[in-house]
């Protein structure tokens, strides 16, 4: 082996990790069979675990693979957020799996590779191996999204996050090319030179417009949001809970890192196209969301209208504005987590329900939880002095001290309107007549809702070193 092979792997040791245990995992449940379910689960955990031990314990900074892939502090940052999602959801699902009868071995081994896929977005510095790394998550994510063969609405969701993810991989490739062809050069660098050096061009503008559609489709970005409620609606509830967190850590990761490297030249060009994104997001997951009676197309809409604001964020294209972005997606993960772990809990003895109008009188039925999720709406609708009021705080602020005032006040109306939803359920759980208490919550449920709701209503005693951390991480740009 060379040396710079050597170095090149030992910098790609944590997703090593994840794609040699996948691949072990996979043997051991094939010649296991079904017996291998619950162990092949508690393995993944580990090999997820251990891959971000090594990344926090022995993580360096530098380029791999001729600069194709890079680690830095941002990097190591969304990775940790990513590896969270990924380990919570997978252990949050393991009754909800068995109670429904889809805990085939398969599942864990696929969250993994898409994790690696997502591990690898974060660090892509290449057009290509963005592709590739992108393509990777996706994959395994249709597959994912319909595991429950059981269930058509699995079966349908599946297909639809298929078909609309390969027209969204065709646009990311259609703007690659136009880049490539304008520019000659796929590295985010040799791009960056290239636009500093002969400036923008109409093709490439183009170019730039069908990479950014293909990205905000990941993220689930208005106008490429359409998949969205569907899909959370069908799959299992356990899959929702994953694509509404750890894929978003990885899309968001990679939209910043595509635009404050590869497009930093021609800022002025992106930055319309990000505000435009950023505000119809806001809006639109604001109105969509306050006919919903069904809690996961609910949080579909709060998710689309949640990645809205942390766009703010990148739009004010700065490191405050960098900064405020990882803060958003920390405290947007724990939220989320916290939040699909009530819902896995919403089951009653003839099986789990959906509906809003089911949480009615849950304050008398079970006060506790309908504390902590209150604390949560109270915190998802952005309401001081919880963490969610921060997270919307930081990337306002950014816009404003980039000039963004108009952005800045879209963003605080669409809160205001976006809170009534939030209100709305709590409204329901406290004042509405009870309809009867759920089955008891599984004890890693109540961790994961307890865990979340002390962090969103202690995060004010925790915000300067959150703060620091993900400042450090934003100097990975600047």
């Amino acid at each position: 082996m060379t040396p710079e092979l050597l170095s090149s792997l030992s910098l790609l040791a944590p997703e090593l990790i994840i794609a040699i245990g996948a691949l072990v995992l996979l043997m051991v449940g094939v010649y296991s069979g079904e017996r291998a379910n619950t162990t092949v689960t508690g393995l993944a955990v580990a090999v997820l675990l251990a891959a971000g031990a090594w990344m926090i314990v022995f993580g360096q900074d530098g380029a791999a693979f001729g600069g194709a892939f890079v680690t830095d502090g941002f990097s190591r940052f969304m990775k940790v957020l990513t590896l969270i999602g990924s380990v919570v959801t997978m252990i949050m699902s393991v009754g909800f799996a068995k109670a429904e009868r889809f805990d085939k071995f398969e599942y864990p081994v696929l969250i993994m590779l898409a994790t690696l896929g997502m591990m690898l977005m974060v660090s892509a510095n290449d057009m290509l191996s963005l592709y590739l790394s992108l393509e990777l998550q996706s994959l395994a994510l249709y597959v994912v999204a319909a595991i429950n063969r059981d269930s058509v609405r699995s079966t349908e969701a599946g297909l639809k996050y298929f078909v609309l993810g390969a027209l969204s991989s065709g646009m990311l490739l259609y703007g690659i090319s136009l880049i490539y062809g304008f520019t000659g050069n796929t590295s985010f660098e040799a791009i960056a030179a290239a636009l500093s050096a002969d400036g923008n061009q109409l093709g490439l503008t183009f170019g730039l417009v069908f990479v950014l559609a293909g990205l905000a489709f990941k993220i689930s970005a208005v106008p490429f949001h359409m998949w969205t409620p569907d899909v959370y609606e069908g799959a299992p509830t356990p899959v929702t809970a994953f694509f509404a967190a750890a894929p978003k850590m990885a899309a968001m990761a990679l939209l910043v890192r595509v635009t404050m490297g590869a497009f930093e030249p021609i800022a002025s060009d992106w930055q319309q196209i990000i505000v435009f994104v950023a505000i119809a997001s806001m809006l639109l997951g604001a109105f969509a969301a306050i006919g919903q009676k069904n809690i996961k197309r609910l949080m579909a809409y709060s998710s689309i209208s949640h990645m809205g604001y942390a766009l703010v964020g990148l739009a004010a294209n700065s490191e405050n504005g960098v900064r405020g972005v990882a803060i958003y997606m920390l405290i947007y993960l724990v939220m989320t987590l916290g939040t699909f772990a009530f819902i896995l809990s919403m089951r009653r003895k003839d099986g789990p329900v959906e509906q809003i109008s089911e949480l009615a009188g849950l304050s008398s039925t079970n006060p506790l939880m309908a504390t902590i999720l209150t604390i949560l709406m109270f915190s998802l609708a952005g309401i001081p002095p919880l963490a969610g009021f921060f997270a919307k705080w930081y990337v306002f602020l950014a816009a404003m001290e980039s000039g963004l005032y108009a952005l800045a006040v879209i963003g605080v109306l669409a809160s205001v309107v976006g809170a009534y939803y939030y209100l709305r359920i709590i409204k329901i759980m406290w004042f509405d007549e009870p309809v009867g208490g759920f089955v008891p919550m599984a004890g890693e449920l109540r961790l994961v809702l307890g865990v979340s709701g002390a962090f969103v209503l202690l995060y004010v005693l925790i915000a300067g070193p959150v703060g620091q951390v993900a400042g450090a991480a934003a100097k990975s740009f600047f």
